[in-house]
């Protein structure tokens, strides 16, 4: 290896990657956290029938929608500056969820936390971007990264189980607040700062507005229409709404100066499939889990504790599964990881069609979680690799918010799809809930074949096959 290229590299960058994966592992944490917690959640704040699923969707949409104008704030104003600022934003936000009393206050919180998270995320993984040159050392630190992605969504489920069966639900925000304030502290001593070389600094409001107000459409559409009706004008005219809205974000791209996505950048087949993968997983790795938690305290009568415990088989498989993803991919195996990975997720939400009124940890849940764990980890890290290559350092920010906004507003979309078939199958007797709860997980097979047909035609069959062209676009 040339010597001259060695000394070129920050000699900080294993720690900075540590503070980076620490900052992830608590946004994505924080997503999935309150699955585990919404029974409670609900108790305490009496929700309206159908409304509970908000205060995991109100992050998602938020977190999703802006993340891409949060990668754009990054790479004009300087990513270690909108780390620390983002970081800060989320330790506040946190602490007002945990102090809610209410159920606007605590989806506003929600909301917030999303929109710290939006800021966090794509700045975060732009910095790992520009820290580490790509080649085989960035894809060992991208599967770090990925794993730490799985491997928090995952344990989820086992740190809120304790934490909201021993202190309370509150308790599930207040952990962030004193790891955002270290991280933040941190931050400026193992973080460099850099930002694109722009002549202006613009950003895309007007594109961040559509595609935000967009999404919200779609997935309130979705959310009411067990109650409205799915051919009713409400609905109809929600749907149509959020395509209108996207038509509008894809002509404000197209004439922006400074684009919030330029529409070019979907020339990459390696991008979009990478990226269509990352979605199909969000839909799986929040819908999934919000039924799952729903089948086994509802049903089963089990407590958030032992929920959480029972669950620790997933993210450890979780770990084997993205070790696994890494070391294959780095040597050309993305297209075929992303394929078998999502086949098991598929294969885990098939065992789980299975689940009954009476149902038992060994008999019903085990083998779906050995399989859906590895499957979730395997497909973050190919998915990842998959939509991140060929990125200039200029381009960070922008290719890093697509790669997320793909993951949560695929959890936004599942969580809503997954709990409106669940509510469409019944309710008031056991029985009617696990039927609903069943036709949730088959939806779910659904979603894990078309994920897995899009990893088959869209990503190159060898790492180095994909194409660069997602930097020029951007750079223009």
């Amino acid at each position: 290896m040339d010597t001259q290229y060695e000394d070129t590299r920050d000699p900080r960058r294993w720690k900075a990657l540590a503070l980076l994966c620490t900052a992830f592992f608590m946004v994505i944490l924080d997503s999935a956290i309150v699955v585990v917690a919404l029974p409670s959640i609900d108790a305490d704040l009496a929700f309206s029938a159908g409304d509970l699923q908000w205060v995991l969707s109100a992050y998602l949409l938020s977190f999703g929608g802006l993340l891409l104008l949060g990668g754009r704030a990054a790479d004009l104003l300087g990513r270690r500056r909108m780390f620390v600022a983002g970081t800060a934003l989320f330790a506040l936000a946190s602490l007002g969820a945990g102090l809610a009393g209410t159920t606007a206050m605590l989806l506003g919180a929600r909301a917030v936390q999303g929109v710290a998270a939006a800021i966090m995320t794509p700045t975060a993984l732009s910095i790992l971007m520009t820290t580490f040159p790509e080649g085989a050392e960035r894809n060992k630190a991208l599967g770090i990264w990925g794993s730490t992605g799985a491997v928090g969504g995952t344990a989820a489920w086992l740190i809120g189980g304790p934490v909201t069966d021993g202190l309370g639900w509150e308790w599930i925000f207040f952990i962030n607040v004193p790891v955002a304030a270290a991280v933040a502290t941190l931050a400026p001593a193992l973080l460099r700062e850099s930002r694109a070389i722009a002549g202006e600094r613009r950003f895309d409001a007007a594109g961040a507005v559509t595609i935000t107000a967009a999404l919200v459409a779609l997935v309130y559409a979705v959310v009411e229409a067990p109650t409205a009706g799915w051919g009713s004008a409400q609905t109809l005219g929600l749907l149509g709404l959020a395509v209108v809205l996207t038509g509008i974000f894809a002509a404000i791209e197209s004439r922006s100066a400074a684009p919030l996505a330029p529409l070019g950048v979907f020339r990459s087949r390696s991008l979009v499939g990478g990226n269509v993968v990352l979605f199909t997983l969000g839909t799986m790795a929040f819908g999934v889990p919000f039924i799952l938690t729903q089948y086994a305290q509802e049903v089963l009568g089990w407590s958030p504790i032992h929920f959480g415990l029972a669950s620790v088989v997933m993210p450890v498989s979780a770990v084997a599964g993205t070790a696994t993803a890494q070391a294959i991919a780095t040597r050309g195996g993305v297209r075929r990881v992303a394929v078998f990975a999502m086949a098991l997720t598929g294969l885990g939400s098939l065992v789980l069609t299975q689940v009954s009124v009476g149902g038992t940890y060994v008999g019903d849940l085990l083998f779906a979680l050995l399989l859906l764990g590895p499957g979730v980890g395997a497909a973050y890290v190919a998915g990842s690799i998959a939509s991140l290559t060929g990125v200039a350092e200029t381009d960070a920010g922008l290719a890093s918010g697509l790669n997320n906004a793909s993951f949560q507003i695929g959890g936004a979309v599942g969580v809503a799809i997954l709990s409106t078939v669940a509510v469409s199958g019944g309710a008031g007797s056991l029985p009617a809930l696990v039927d609903g709860y069943r036709s949730a997980f088959a939806v779910a097979i659904v979603v894990a074949v078309l994920g897995a047909l899009a990893a088959g035609l869209l990503l190159g069959s060898r790492r180095g096959s994909a194409p660069a062209v997602v930097t020029e676009p951007a750079a223009a």
